[in-house]
């Protein structure tokens, strides 16, 4: 039985995975914390990660870029691994995850769901082959109104995804509002948009020459990322320290 403390655990998100992991029979969530309790879990609920002194096997991580620095402090001092889905993260806090990796395992991902990451293995593969041949790289992105980050974390991996396929000579665009310009051969335009309920779409267009390929992944449910941050979860107790991400659990 793998024992998950889930960071965020009153958020949306937190809502989602508490609900898949009561289905599981070999996984539980022992402990949440979070800044507002909602009283209504079937596990206690921590207001501060100190407060927390559960065993667990594994961290599940859905909440804010602000709450991340003392969860990732706190996982090094308990020693617990940690699934870390937060996207908007800063630089100097993706080199301090890093770090932090050397003493625990911590899995990172923009995105959980398996279909992401396998467009991300595809994009690396084909993007080289387009770009060459003349194709200009977009992606366009879409989420709820709620959302506070932009562009998202997926959009993000899926350009790096498209500039490390292309040996990184490109660089990225995000708003073109305020040039006169026509468009630099070496760049990969990143659109969003907020709105409604939209759960997530992310759209890679390689426009070329009288002919456009797209590739297009759409999400109808968070219920794609909490499946997969518990098999995450699943794959990362018990694992040496090192930064891992969701090509090591997809194989």
């Amino acid at each position: 039985m793998v024992s998950v403390i889930l960071h965020g655990c009153s958020g949306h998100m937190g809502q989602v995975v508490t609900d898949i992991i009561a289905a599981e029979p070999d996984v539980q969530i022992v402990a949440g914390i979070d800044a507002v309790d909602l009283h209504n879990r079937e596990y206690p609920v921590f207001t501060k990660a100190a407060d927390c002194q559960v065993p667990a096997d594994v961290i599940i991580d859905f909440s804010t870029a602000k709450a991340v620095d003392v969860l990732v402090n706190y996982g090094v001092e308990r020693n617990i691994p940690i699934v870390l889905c937060t996207t908007g993260l800063s630089e100097e806090q993706i080199a301090n995850i890093k770090a932090a990796s050397e003493e625990i395992a911590i899995l990172r991902s923009a995105n959980m769901s398996i279909g992401v990451n396998l467009l991300l293995k595809l994009l690396r593969e084909v993007s080289g082959t387009l770009t060459e041949s003349g194709f200009d790289p977009e992606i366009i992105e879409q989420h709820h109104r709620r959302k506070i980050d932009a562009p998202s974390g997926t959009a993000a991996a899926l350009a790096d995804a498209i500039n490390e396929g292309t040996g990184g000579k490109y660089h990225y665009v995000y708003d073109r509002s305020e040039r006169r310009e026509k468009r630099d051969a070496k760049e990969i335009g990143v659109s969003s948009v907020r709105g409604g309920t939209i759960v997530g779409v992310h759209d890679v267009i390689f426009a070329g020459q009288d002919e456009v390929i797209e590739f297009t992944h759409t999400a109808y449910s968070r219920a794609i990322f909490a499946n997969g941050a518990v098999a995450a979860a699943k794959f990362l107790a018990g694992r040496t320290p090192g930064l891992y991400d969701m090509a090591d659990v997809i194989g």
